[in-house]
């Protein structure tokens, strides 16, 4: 498993994410300690692991030990995974790459710390991915993409060759990027949305309406 090196470990979240990293994990063969989340009975169990309490039970873990996989979902204008990674990170933890043994994944990709990678992805050479971005099921990236932090790719996305998605950016599911296009920071594209032009920071984006022609949401 690319990014564990071998060390235990612990999900964050058990919630609907953190079923599908752990699944990721499991069909890598690596060693998933439990759960961490405060809204979930010690004891109990997702996905058939156990939950060990709330971030509290992290003090008991020394960061070397140990390193964290973020099971939060991101959803669009929420914050409160990447907050969390945040805080960790400030006590000493690291993260770990997730990357499904099905995704198909170009040699000199660069995925850095945290980056997510689900079932069925293919990443083209050329591409490099910010730190804690989720490329979730069955994306397809195509060549020399470049995808910033704390962004979601969500499922069956499609980068065409030379895209730019900036910090935050959240690509909604089935969503369609043409070649050499950017997204801005913070930028929210609709699910099912043809992007043909570039969009700035913060911008909201449907594709046009075929009668009205207006963008926006």
């Amino acid at each position: 498993m690319r990014g564990s090196n071998g060390r235990p470990v612990i999900i964050l979240g058990a919630g609907g994410h953190a079923k599908v990293v752990a699944e990721a994990l499991l069909q890598a063969g690596v060693n998933i300690v439990g759960y961490v989340d405060p809204g979930m009975p010690s004891g109990s169990e997702c996905f058939g692991i156990r939950v060990l309490g709330d971030d509290s039970v992290l003090s008991s873990f020394a960061a070397d030990d140990i390193v964290l996989v973020n099971g939060i979902g991101s959803m669009p204008g929420e914050q409160s995974r990447f907050e969390v990674a945040s805080r960790m990170r400030e006590k000493g933890f690291s993260f770990s790459k997730v990357i499904h043994p099905s995704a198909v994944i170009g040699g000199d990709v660069v995925l850095e710390e945290g980056v997510q990678v689900m079932a069925g992805v293919v990443i083209q050479p050329g591409t490099h991915v910010g730190q804690d971005t989720i490329i979730n099921t069955g994306a397809l990236i195509d060549h020399d993409c470049r995808i910033g932090s704390n962004c979601h790719i969500a499922p069956g996305v499609t980068l065409s060759g030379g895209v730019l998605v900036d910090v935050g950016a959240h690509l909604g599911t089935g969503a369609t990027v043409i070649q050499n296009i950017s997204i801005g920071k913070n930028s929210l594209v609709a699910a099912g949305s043809v992007v043909y032009k570039d969009l700035g920071r913060d911008v909201k984006y449907i594709q046009p309406d075929s009668k009205s022609g207006i963008y926006g949401m």
